[in-house]
């Protein structure tokens, strides 16, 4: 076991130790902060994927969320039906935006220099931001629902139970993209792309069009995601940015490629900031949290190449 891979077993443990704790200080800090790991880790799944595979940080990833947020509530609104039975096809058209939009941009800059995929992405991210803003303004939308507002009460801890479709979304998203990677062919094929393009080029796999598939799925996670986003939380179309921040920063804890370890990254950052604001007057410093874990990878990875 190398360094680094000990040092994340030991914050694995360490983020163990420190729920407990925490839940025996404030057990609603560890049920909220877990239900806040949920959504982060459904968030940062398809972001590691594109990631480990394409190896391209999409800086628009939040706002793919955001736009695929839009056309579940936009579905709802002009077929009056519930926003959840938007679900299929709006995950269906994420997919094909996907594509489209791998094809006509992304694929440009795969090859160059990552100075430019930053740029290329950052743009493709203003880009639907301001659309959006352009057609939907930017008030904020939002759709009662009254099973968002379901809560439960076990022993003396109150909380509210819907916020757990979060933590399903990504054991299931995660379940899925194991079994996806280690056991489909286009799975296999697309963890050789992700090791080895010009290897995989060799024998025969289709580089490009295993990335194109590979875009897509994280868009289609992502039409999911923001399908069950907008049931719970007001739309905007600045609402990504800082879940793509979010997501950047546990990928950069996790490791590319390391998707089980997106989770307890997510945990960590879900528990955490949920402590802070359990801390009267911390709420306001909660969203520091993942900056300060963008530096401490950072600091992991430095002492990871001190050592090599």
């Amino acid at each position: 076991m190398t360094g680094f891979k000990r040092l994340q077993v030991a914050l694995s443990v360490a983020a163990g130790i420190a729920v407990v704790a925490l839940f025996l200080w404030r057990p609603t800090a560890v049920v909220y902060g877990l239900q806040r790991a949920g959504l982060y880790a459904s968030i940062a799944l398809p972001m590691a994927l594109v990631l480990g595979i394409v190896h391209i940080v999409n800086l628009a990833h939040g706002e793919m969320m955001m736009v695929a947020a839009y056309l579940s509530y936009a579905a709802a609104r002009a077929l009056g039906i519930d926003p959840l039975l938007a679900l299929v096809p709006t995950t269906i058209v994420m997919f094909i935006v996907g594509i489209v939009l791998y094809r006509l941009t992304i694929s440009r800059t795969v090859d160059g220099p990552e100075l430019n995929q930053l740029i290329l992405t950052f743009g493709i991210a203003m880009v639907l931001g301001q659309a959006v803003n352009m057609i939907a303004t930017s008030q904020p939308r939002k759709i009662s629902l009254d099973y968002v507002s379901a809560s439960a009460t076990v022993g003396d801890v109150s909380f509210g139970v819907y916020d757990f479709v979060f933590v399903a979304l990504a054991a299931a998203s995660l379940a899925g993209l194991y079994l996806f990677l280690k056991k489909t062919r286009l799975g296999q094929a697309a963890t050789a792309v992700g090791q080895n393009p010009r290897g995989a080029r060799i024998v025969g796999i289709d580089v490009q069009r295993t990335y194109t598939i590979v875009f897509a799925i994280s868009a289609a996670l992502l039409g999911i995601v923001g399908t069950f986003f907008m049931t719970k939380f007001s739309i905007f179309p600045t609402v990504g940015g800082s879940y793509t921040m979010r997501s950047f920063s546990l990928v950069a804890m996790a490791g590319i490629g390391n998707l089980p370890m997106i989770v307890v990254s997510s945990v960590i950052l879900g528990v955490s900031e949920a402590a802070i604001q359990a801390v009267p007057h911390g709420g306001g410093w909660s969203p520091l949290v993942f900056f300060g874990l963008i530096i401490l990878a950072i600091m992991i990875r430095s002492f990871r190449g001190g050592r090599a």
